[in-house]
């Protein structure tokens, strides 16, 4: 186990819940519908990820420790980049901050690619373990 991934999973998973009942409960009144669903996107695949990392945590003295990793810590990232650059677009759009948007919109999809990255690399962990005839 890694006992840092799971811990980060587990307060990432948390912080998913608290995020979603705030903005079940209170973004709803106060931003326009259109940002409470970017808000909402964000803590959508932070929970799904902290879910891939705690996976990934669990995991980690099963499959080769090389490539589950590398996967956990770019969920980690993924997490920081796509759901933090979407938690900031929402309030940033409300605001019409035309050029912090323009900054950090771009940071929304290399997010994203840190995602798919984790999933890749949790593939080839798994692959490789079943190639290597390791139980």
């Amino acid at each position: 186990m890694n006992k840092f991934f799971v811990c980060f999973a587990a307060l990432s998973g948390a912080l998913s819940v608290m995020l979603g009942a705030f903005a079940a409960h209170q973004l709803k009144t106060t931003l326009p519908v259109e940002a409470v669903a970017i808000f909402e996107t964000g803590v959508r695949y932070q929970f799904y990820h902290a879910l891939a990392l705690l996976i990934s945590g669990l995991a980690y003295e099963k499959f080769s420790v090389k490539w589950i990793h590398a996967a956990g810590n770019c969920f980690i990232t993924g997490i920081i980049l796509f759901s933090g650059s979407l938690y900031a677009l929402a309030f940033l759009r409300t605001n019409n901050d035309i050029s912090a948007v323009k900054f950090i919109g771009p940071v929304t999809p290399l997010g994203g690619l840190f995602f798919i990255a984790g999933w890749l690399l949790l593939f080839f962990a798994a692959l490789r373990k079943a190639g290597t005839g390791q139980q």
